[in-house]
């Protein structure tokens, strides 16, 4: 109320599909979900059955509404005819929206009298508790409020062919009784200055009674806006043809409602076991019984049964262009591939012109080159500097530039991943052993590792990764984090074997000819177990605070995104200014020179260089190179999968035989120059995907982000590979990282890899009672003994495979994973029910676009990094 003692309305709550009240300290709340009171929905109900219903309204003006509403009210007994003009005054008030000059504590609730009281002094509206139809005092310095800074945001919630529903709720105290007024306009019309945003209008509730302490007409006014806001009461609203369909309406919307008795809530997880319930409340309301339709509307279901049939038709069409899809023609696929890409070739140009393309350059270069310098550490050490950092860089740069000029799918991102560092192990080795040399024999599992691949692309091979389930891919991921770990340890217990914790060191300034240390040296282990433990915390840490709470969001990912560059930075940094301690560091040669030069050149004799390889071994290269294939095959496969789903929304289509033809066919020539073969690593894979989606800015309050679009293009990952081969020039910076910092990464690889595992999950369980157990499928649907003996099948798996990794048969280790593939689809139905198979091997993880707190990308995939 004014210094005129005139009224208006002020807006007390709106809904986007969920509530926003506008709260006491003068801002808008949190978009929140609605609770009502069982006594306003009772009182709703009532007025619904004796209130004013008019349907089809042809008026456009809110006044001709106030009329046509009041003479209705009046005719049906609703209203007294001396009341007509105060409450139609009352109607027609200004309509005000609150912004951050409003407080509620400015605000005088009120409430309608009779005219008959005379007293000027007495506002129109008295005060009142809770309502709706709300007046305010505007500063006089400031004029007239505006709400000017509160409608771009709102509008941009809207979405374009969006209409309201205006709910106006007051108390006038001289009606007998509660009384609803509802309208549906025939047109939805833009009422002048009624909204905050210029939506136009289709339905109108007025809602009025008597001053009572068991009434809150504000309650009943959230009701009713609450029930509009759910779609089937929304559009029974549509189509309701009098008070009778509107009523029944009511009542199925109260058959969905779950109303809590009062009772002492000891514990927030017990409401969590109402979910659900309301779950299949929704089931029920969303997805009806089929209805006897009425002749009228056969039509209708004609039309339906049309649509039906247009979308089968439709999806028809899709499987034509399933990627996976065999045409039983030789290359069929391949031909496939290259037809629906290419032809988008320079789109692919055109659409890397963006300013986030050039960020995700700078991400996924640093995302790239922390694996590529950890691996090539390792492989250096386990090769005997074979192959090491320079090959493993330039083989990066030379296959990602290569393939995303040529791929299918240029998102992929290609590099070195821990179950390949397995097998380079096994088979340098195995060729230790026996005499043989690693080099050369690389060379030939290149050949027929081209063999191969050119005879599965022919055979249009790519479709068996339909088989791969889950069970296959969450034991493999499990090994490869186990092997991850176990290895970080070993490597450490090997530098305490060294360089021993003791009293005196002796000679220990004496260098052997490779330039090392030839006695233990002190702190040597120490500080090594110190940069190691350093690292893995503060890459696992700055990982989780990516998605904490702390530092606004883009800073934080920033933070979180680099964290494992960051890591290596502030360890070797640690490590340079502690001089008087020696550590081991990362090899690196000078410029484009192999990492050893004694032993090999660039390009690899097929012959042998020292000795003649033997022939025999030529053709049983044959068996290695399967067993690389198999592995090349499940990652970069799954990969492509992933990126695929459907909720990324990309649009230009992937190439399954393409992409496996290039991976591989440039993994077997890389070999000929000692280089490491590569395949799509899963995790800088969708890093590399969520950092080229654009998410959705008008999205309704509460609702998750949707993809507007993906900008799929070419370039990112062509100059990721560029600027991953010029790093090879950096050896005077990499050279100073020590390899206990490469064994912090290593371990947390490990550590990570085991995110989003369900196997993982399930062998906690088998330590946990039951009470304590998560609400998920798997558990909810599955008897926990028998949930136990599928997560026992798995972990027989394992100590199978650990076993064979361990042994001289360590080669074999791609073969037996393989085997899990028929042993699920065969062996196990024969012990566990398809429902329980359903809820164990499904793949439920969630697309994570823009992710929260305690979740990454890491719970989405199962592979390893």
């Amino acid at each position: 109320m004014d210094r005129n003692n005139e009224c208006r309305w002020l807006e007390a709550s709106h809904w986007i599909k969920i509530e926003e009240d506008f709260e006491e300290l003068g801002h808008w709340g949190r978009p929140h979900l609605s609770y009502l009171t069982f006594q306003s929905l009772m009182e709703v109900r009532r007025a619904f059955t004796k209130g004013t219903v008019l349907l089809d309204l042809p008026e456009r003006s809110l006044a001709g509404i106030a009329n046509q509403v009041l003479d209705q009210m009046i005719y049906e007994g609703q209203l007294k005819p001396e009341d007509r003009e105060m409450v139609l005054r009352t109607l027609l008030l200004q309509h005000s929206h609150p912004d951050a000059s409003t407080s509620l504590s400015n605000v005088s609730p009120a409430r309608l009298q009779r005219s008959e009281t005379k007293d000027v002094t007495q506002p129109l509206l008295a005060e009142h508790q809770q309502i709706e139809m709300k007046s305010f005092l505007p500063d006089p310095e400031q004029g007239e409020p505006s709400s000017t800074a509160f409608k771009k945001p709102l509008s941009e919630k809207i979405s374009p062919d969006a209409e309201a529903t205006l709910v106006l709720v007051g108390c006038a105290t001289f009606l007998e009784r509660p009384t609803l007024a509802f309208v549906r306009l025939k047109d939805a019309v833009e009422l002048d200055s009624v909204l905050e945003v210029p939506v136009p209008v289709r339905f109108l509730f007025v809602v009025l009674g008597p001053d009572s302490p068991h009434t809150s007409y504000h309650e009943i006014g959230r009701a009713i806006s609450t029930m509009m806001s759910e779609r089937v009461f929304r559009n029974d609203s549509y189509l309701a043809e009098g008070r009778t369909d509107l009523v029944k309406s009511m009542e199925t919307f109260l058959d969905c409602c779950i109303v809590l008795p009062p009772s002492d809530i000891q514990s927030e997880k017990l409401l969590k076991t109402l979910l659900p319930v309301q779950k299949e409340l929704l089931r029920k309301r969303y997805q009806p019984m089929e209805k006897k339709v009425s002749p009228e509307t056969e039509l209708l279901g004609d039309l339906e049964k049309e649509l039906k049939a247009h979308a089968r038709k439709k999806v028809d069409d899709d499987d034509d262009d399933d990627p996976l899809r065999r045409t039983k023609i030789p290359f069929g696929g391949l031909v496939r591939d290259i037809k629906r890409r290419y032809p988008k070739y320079l789109s692919d140009i055109k659409d890397a012109l963006n300013a986030q393309c050039l960020a995700a350059v700078i991400f996924i270069y640093f995302a790239a080159l922390s694996p590529a310098i950890t691996f090539g550490g390792l492989l250096d050490d386990k090769t005997r500097s074979m192959m090491g950092v320079s090959e493993l860089l330039l083989s990066t740069a030379v296959q990602s530039v290569m393939f995303c000029l040529l791929g299918a799918q240029p998102l992929l991102v290609l590099g070195f991943s821990g179950p390949l560092l397995v097998f380079e192990e096994a088979f340098y080795k195995f060729c230790d052993d026996n005499g043989f040399e690693y080099i050369v024999g690389r060379v030939w599992i290149g050949y027929w590792l081209i063999i191969l691949v050119v005879i599965i692309v022919a055979c249009e091979g790519s479709f068996l990764v339909r088989y791969i389930s889950r069970y296959t891919q969450e034991i493999f991921s499990f090994l490869i984090s186990l092997i991850f770990i176990v290895e970080t340890f070993v490597k450490l217990i090997k530098i305490f074997q060294e360089h021993p914790v003791k009293q005196e060191y002796i000679n220990i300034t004496a260098i052997n000819s490779k330039g090392e240390p030839a006695a233990p040296q002190p702190n040597t282990a120490l500080l090594s177990l110190v940069l190691m433990a350093g690292t893995f915390f503060i890459a696992f840490f700055l990982r989780k605070f990516k998605n904490s709470s702390f530092l606004p969001g883009k800073l934080r990912r920033v933070i979180g995104d680099f964290g494992v560059p960051i890591a290596i930075f502030i360890m070797a940094m640690a490590d340079f200014f502690i001089e008087d301690t020696y550590t081991q560091k990362l090899k690196v040669p000078k410029g484009l020179e192999v990492s050893n030069p004694n032993q090999r050149g660039w390009f690899i004799h097929p012959l042998g260089f020292q000795n003649s390889f033997p022939i025999l071994m030529m053709f049983a290269a044959a068996l290695p190179a399967l067993l690389v294939f198999i592995l090349i095959f499940l990652e970069s496969q799954i990969t492509t999968l992933i990126v695929s789903k459907p909720e990324r929304k990309l649009v230009k289509g992937s190439g399954f035989h393409l992409d496996l033809l290039l991976i591989v066919g440039m993994g077997g020539v890389a070999a000929m120059f000692g280089m490491p073969w590569l395949s799509a690593t899963t995790v800088r894979t969708v890093t590399h995907v969520n950092a080229l989606t654009v998410m959705s800015k008008t999205t309704v309050p509460g609702e998750k982000a949707h993809v507007q679009e993906v900008k799929e293009q070419r370039i990112t990952g062509l100059l990721v590979g560029i600027l991953v081969g010029l790093s090879i020039l950096m050896e005077p910076v990499l050279k100073l990282i020590p390899l206990a910092v490469l064994f912090g990464i290593f371990l947390y690889m490990g550590v990570t890899s085991l995110n989003g595992v369900q196997l993982y999950d399930r062998i906690l369980l088998m330590l946990k009672p039951p009470k304590y157990h998560p609400d998920e499928a798997f558990v909810r649907k599955v008897k926990t003994w028998r949930m136990h003996m599928f997560t026992l099948t798995q972990i027989a798996c394992l100590v199978v495979l650990w076993g064979v990794k361990s042994s001289p048969a360590s080669l074999a280790l791609p073969f037996l994973l393989i085997l899990t593939v028929p042993l699920r689809r065969f062996a196990l139905p024969i012990f566990f029910t398809d429902t329980e198979l359903k809820c164990l091997d499904c793949d439920d993880a969630d697309v994570t676009f823009d992710e929260t707190e305690g979740q990454d990308v890491y719970d989405e995939v199962q592979m390893p990094v």
